[in-house]
């Protein structure tokens, strides 16, 4: 009885052991055939270059040159102390509790020394053999020749953060690396290489036994941008570090041949930046929205000429201050009598309280939005943002007064815009309402980008005598003697029209200061913006717009 069970019993672990190996061996067999074959097969990553950058008279923006990381796949490693000495004999530095505080999966590369230098590269490579999991990779490292004078436009490259690696499945490696910013986050895709590898057999000790393929990295596309390097150079070293933007872009197509930041930083190595508090990774000329101060009073004069709230010879008198009930709204000076012309000129509040009060809040911001304020200009570059217009009841502004619109009228209160916005909106204003895209990419892989065809971009359709009339009182900001940019009006073989702004900036601090304007010459039209973060004085940002066209005079671009 006793051997039957025991016979029975046999019976059973043998059915047992049949099922497993069936089950292991032919249900699954094709599963842990692969993974034997990924134990015995591994894909050494090559990055590709990215493409280069260039300025639009074909100067080098960006590059990218060969370097060497090492770098440690754990479930490779057989003697771990003898690794790390060697490493830290070659590196000169103690790396395996870095190697153990950066590890995730045992089948990771942790990168532990970057940019090593070919010397100590070929030292190492010379002795991996010796020491399974140890890597010594060739990548390409991102550099800039002029540094911060173009930080926010070109942007700047990062390793692959989480987020990114969901969203780039499949691409590249722990080496990789992404735009964080600027043309280099917009057109990504285009400038990053195509990744290669090695892919090469190893034994049970994690030695390489032989090369089993090989694909060559491809080198990511070029991009010229519609930049000037001249222009950038020229901005930057009239902002000096202030707070602040300037940007200039072709009238006939919105190419933006300048956009300067500051302060800024250097893209070669910028993670001393993360945590400064004047915030130099900001992009001031696109990521910024301010109150737009007396450059608002354009929108409210089309508005107030287009629907005849006034006549162009229509007067009021300019005390020095505007009275609504008990409170007092002051103005710059004691004006006296204004007309149109004579309050864009000399940027009188209180000749534009009273046009306020008369065509309305809701109205003035029709005119504002339709000019593009309160949107994304749509440029090729990210992070813009959107800016507000306000100017009537809604969820946040429950209760609207007489004084709201008064400083509404004026830029101030329910209303902020970017640099970019208002150059924009210059721009429409100097070719009778056509509303500019700008845009900051030439060319892609030596192939322009197609003409702009004017006809199809959006137009704002006013009578042609209410742009001449706005038009003239943008010069007159210059040519009038007393005009708000007089100082702009000796220079010659241009014509210089625009609008100045301060803007308050409340908690006790400096005015922001704005000169928003575009110059005509035989040789290009031009239009410009000029900002100064807590500036003072819009004459500050006058006298940096008046050495900037001198500038670019001297060399030949106007």
């Amino acid at each position: 009885m006793r051997i039957k069970i025991i016979e029975n019993f046999i019976f059973v672990l043998l059915g047992l052991i049949v099922v497993v190996l069936v089950y292991l061996q032919i249900i699954r067999g094709e599963h842990y055939y692969d993974q034997s074959v990924h134990n015995r097969i591994r894909v050494i990553p090559l990055e590709g270059p990215r493409g280069m950058m260039v300025d639009r008279r074909g100067t080098v923006l960006a590059d990218s040159h060969l370097v060497y990381h090492v770098a440690v796949i754990g479930q490779d490693v057989q003697d771990q102390d003898a690794l790390f000495n060697f490493l830290s004999g070659v590196l000169k530095k103690e790396l395996k509790n870095q190697f153990l505080k950066k590890q995730k999966t045992p089948f990771t590369p942790v990168i532990l020394a970057e940019n090593i230098g070919r010397p100590t590269a070929i030292a190492i490579e010379e002795n991996r053999f010796f020491y399974p999991g140890l890597v010594v990779q060739e990548s390409y490292e991102r550099t800039y020749p002029f540094g911060s004078q173009d930080a926010h436009a070109l942007g700047y490259v990062g390793k692959i953060d989480a987020d990114e690696a969901e969203a780039l499945q499949n691409y590249g490696s722990a080496f990789s690396v992404v735009g964080k910013m600027g043309v280099e986050k917009t057109y990504d895709a285009l400038l990053r290489g195509d990744s290669g590898g090695r892919q090469i057999e190893i034994n049970s000790r994690g030695q390489e036994v032989r090369l089993l393929g090989l694909k060559n990295p491809g080198q990511g596309q070029d991009i010229q941008l519609t930049i000037d390097e001249r222009i950038q150079e020229a901005a930057s070293q009239l902002l000096d570090s202030r707070p602040g933007a300037v940007i200039v872009m072709d009238l006939s197509n919105g190419d933006i041949l300048g956009m300067v930041s500051s302060p800024s930083f250097d893209p070669n190595a910028f993670y001393n930046y993360l945590h400064d508090p004047a915030a130099p990774l900001f992009n001031r000329a696109v990521a910024a929205a301010y109150p737009p101060g007396s450059v608002f009073k354009i929108p409210l004069a089309l508005a107030a000429v287009e629907l005849k709230k006034i006549s162009p010879e229509q007067t009021f008198n300019c005390p020095g201050y505007y009275l609504l009930g008990r409170a007092r709204f002051g103005c710059s000076h004691v004006h006296g009598p204004e007309n149109l012309n004579q309050a864009i000129a000399h940027s009188c509040n209180v000749y534009f309280f009273h046009v306020g009060r008369m065509v309305t809040a809701r109205v003035t911001a029709q005119y504002a939005k339709a000019l593009g304020l309160g949107r994304a200009t749509g440029v090729d570059l990210p992070f813009e943002a959107a800016g507000y217009v306000g100017g009537q009841l809604n969820s946040t502004v429950p209760h609207w007064y007489t004084g709201d619109t008064l400083n509404f009228s004026i830029g101030q209160g329910d209303t902020l815009t970017t640099p970019l916005q208002l150059t924009v909106m210059m721009a429409a204003v100097a070719d009778d309402g056509i509303i500019l895209r700008p845009r900051i990419v030439k060319a892609i892989n030596h192939q322009d980008l197609p003409p702009v065809d004017l006809r199809k971009l959006p137009t704002v359709r006013l009578h042609e005598a209410t742009w001449r009339l706005i038009q003239q009182g943008l010069r007159s900001v210059v040519t009038d003697e007393t005009g708000t940019a007089h100082e702009l009006n000796d220079l010659t073989g241009m014509t210089v029209f625009g609008k100045t702004g301060t803007a308050q900036a409340g908690m006790n601090k400096p005015n922001h200061a704005w000169w928003v304007g575009y110059a005509r010459s035989p040789k290009s039209n031009l239009v410009f913006c000029v900002f100064l973060e807590h500036g003072g004085a819009s004459s500050h940002a006058v006298d940096l717009a008046r050495h900037l066209l001198l500038r670019l005079q001297q060399e030949g671009m106007i």
